[in-house]
C-alpha cells in the first residue's frame, strides 16, 4: 500500500533525513521532507502555515528527528495527533534531554540507534521504544568515480576531533603507517597528527574512503567499548563506499559485519596497528573483503530496510 510520509528534522541533500527521504520514495510511497528550523525562524504565520501544509499534504505516517524540536508545541501536536508516527534518534547518551522526551512523547513511539538506550527512555515514560541502527544510502553512499593524488594513504581517518579518546589510537597508527585524518574539530592538533583536511560529504567522503587502503572507525569514548551492539553509522558508509573497514570491536558488532568477511574488527591500539600491517600486506584479501562488505551492506543494511520497518512497527532484532 502506498503510504505518504513527511519527515520533520533538517535539511540538506547528504543528512540522514533526505536519506530516509530517498528510501521511503525508493519504497514506493510519497514522501516530504519539512526543515522544522526554517519554519520556525518564519515565527507565528510559519507555525500556521506549517500546520496548513500538513493539513493538506495528510501524511499516514510521520518522523521525527532531534532537529524537530525546533516545532512549536501547537504544530508538534498538530503534526503527530491520528496518525502514525515516531522518533528516530541516532545519538549515545547518558540521560535523556528534556526536548527529546518531549518529541518521543508527542510521537507515542520512538526509536534508538544503541539497544542500551532502550530502557533508559522506557524508564522515561516513552511507552515504545525500540532498536533501529542507522544505515546506508546508496543514493550517495558509493564508490568514487575518481580520487585525486591527495587522498592516496594507507589509512584514513574521518571523524571529529573534539574527542580526546581518539587521540593516543591515531598517534599510534600515525606513526606506523601513511595516514590521513579528516573532519571538523581538529584544529590546533596538526602538530600532533597528519590533518588532511577538515570535513568531508557525499563525494568528497568516498574519496576519503576510496585512496586509502583501510578506513578506520574509532569510538569517541571509552564507555563506547562496553555498549552492546551500538555501530556507528561510519561503519555503513565506509562499506557501502566500497571501502576497507576498520572498525574497534564492542559485543554484538560481529551481528552486523562479520570479521574476515565483511570488514575487520580490533580491541586496542596495539591490535589495530598489527591488523593495519597484516591487510596492507594482503591487497587482494583486503579488496575481496571489501566487495563483500559492500554487498552485505547493500543487500541488508540500507535506510530502506529501515524505513520499511519504521512502517510496519517493527524493530531490528537486537543481537
Amino acid at each position: 500500500m502506498k503510504l505518504r510520509v513527511m519527515v520533520f528534522g533538517a535539511h540538506g541533500s547528504h543528512r540522514t533525513e533526505s536519506s530516509i527521504v530517498r528510501a521511503a520514495r525508493s519504497l514506493g510511497h510519497a514522501a516530504a521532507l519539512v526543515d522544522a528550523d526554517r519554519w520556525r525562524r518564519l515565527g507565528p504565520l510559519g507555525w500556521s502555515a506549517l500546520r496548513r501544509l500538513v493539513r493538506r499534504w495528510a501524511p499516514d505516517q510521520v518522523l521525527l528527528t532531534r532537529y524537530a524540536a525546533a516545532l512549536d508545541d501547537e504544530t508538534l501536536g498538530a503534526v503527530t495527533a491520528g496518525r502514525g508516527a515516531a522518533l528516530w534518534f541516532f545519538d549515545l547518551v547518558e540521560r535523556p534531554h528534556e526536548r527529546i522526551l518531549r518529541l518521543a512523547r508527542a510521537a507515542g513511539a520512538m526509536y534508538v540507534t544503541c539497544p542500551s538506550q532502550i530502557e533508559l527512555y522506557r524508564s522515561s515514560g516513552i511507552p515504545t521504544v525500540r532498536f533501529l541502527p542507522q544505515a546506508a544510502d546508496p543514493g550517495i553512499d558509493r564508490p568514487a568515480r575518481r580520487v585525486p593524488p591527495s587522498y592516496r594513504c594507507d589509512v584514513s581517518f574521518v571523524g571529529s576531533g573534539q574527542y580526546s579518546y581518539r587521540h593516543e589510537l591515531l598517534e599510534r597508527l600515525a606513526g606506523a603507517c601513511d595516514l590521513q585524518v579528516r573532519g571538523p574539530g581538529w584544529d590546533g592538533m596538526a602538530g600532533r597528527l597528519p590533518v588532511a583536511g577538515g570535513p568531508v560529504l557525499g563525494r568528497r567522503f568516498a574519496q576519503a574512503v576510496g585512496g586509502a587502503a583501510v578506513s578506520l572507525g574509532a569510538f569517541a569514548f571509552a564507555s563506547q567499548r562496553d555498549q552492546r551492539a551500538c555501530a556507528s553509522n561510519r561503519m555503513w558508509k565506509v562499506m557501502a563506499c566500497g571501502g576497507f573497514y576498520l572498525g574497534a570491536r564492542a559485543a554484538g558488532l560481529e551481528h552486523f559485519a562479520h570479521d574476515g568477511e565483511h570488514c575487520a574488527w580490533y580491541d586496542s591500539a596495539e591490535e589495530a596497528v598489527a591488523r593495519v600491517r597484516q591487510y596492507l600486506a594482503a591487497p587482494e584479501a583486503r579488496a575481496a573483503i571489501a566487495e563483500a562488505g559492500r554487498r552485505h551492506t547493500l543487500a541488508e543494511h540500507t535506510y530502506a530496510d529501515r524505513v520499511r520497518r519504521i512502517l510496519d512497527g517493527r524493530d531490528y532484532p537486537v543481537p
